[in-house]
């Protein structure tokens, strides 16, 4: 009881071809994809970030060493402050010498939000030289 017919197949032989056209749909497919895509990751914005140096500044007398910590303290030239007064100190110093120069000494785990307070305060005083000072021994 067989139910294929033996006699349908004996005269074909075997194919030995192989069929490319679905490979050949799939490759064009991939290669649309990747022709779509790839300007897509190689579109980038161009920034010129700035190099830090590692020569030490060396700082002419009147600036202002300012320091800010992790926890939020600010110190003023190594004495502790608060964040009230910093608009009368940075005033006081742009009246003393308006060619002052502030340097701000961060702590690289101190938020941004204080740093860019302080910034803002000093430059609404009228310090126009503002400054961060990093350790060179660190890359």
């Amino acid at each position: 009881m067989s139910f294929i017919n033996q006699e349908r197949y004996q005269g074909q032989s075997t194919m030995s071809e192989i069929n490319v056209v679905p490979l050949v749909d799939v490759m064009l497919v991939l290669l649309i994809i990747f022709i779509i895509t790839a300007p897509l990751l190689t579109h980038s914005v161009k920034v010129d970030l700035p190099k830090a140096a590692s020569n030490p500044n060396i700082t002419q007398p009147d600036h202002i060493e300012f320091a800010i910590r992790a926890d939020g303290s600010f110190f003023w030239n190594g004495e502790a402050i608060y964040f009230d007064q910093l608009n009368q100190r940075f005033a006081e110093a742009v009246a003393l010498s308006p060619t002052t120069e502030l340097h701000i000494r961060a702590d690289r785990h101190a938020h941004y939000e204080y740093v860019a307070r302080v910034m803002s305060i000093a430059a609404k005083a009228g310090l126009s030289k503002i400054g961060f000072i990093t350790d060179p021994t660190l890359e």
